[in-house]
């Protein structure tokens, strides 16, 4: 399926082929909010781009603990920093 939506806003105009089942999904969001489906594919292009670059902001502090570069602490570590006790 081709999705073209266009606002005032729009950077740049995409095509996004999806599964049938994406499909019928986004035809029932649609009927539900009266949006069109290349409106519901806008938001999720949106709003997915931010957990993906969640999800990769996370794995590069990973990547960085494990070959260690980046200085990891301890619950009790950080109490006792802060002058807490457990």
């Amino acid at each position: 399926m081709r999705y073209i939506w266009r606002n005032k806003e729009a950077a740049m105009v995409i095509t996004v082929e999806v599964d049938r089942d994406t499909d019928r999904r986004l035809a029932e969001l649609s009927a539900r909010t009266g949006k069109s489906k290349a409106e519901h594919a806008a938001e999720m292009l949106k709003y997915g781009a931010e957990e993906v670059e969640d999800y990769y902001g996370a794995l590069e502090v990973s990547q960085r603990i494990e070959r260690g570069e980046e200085k990891v602490y301890s619950l009790d570590e950080v109490m006792h920093d802060l002058g807490l006790e457990r």
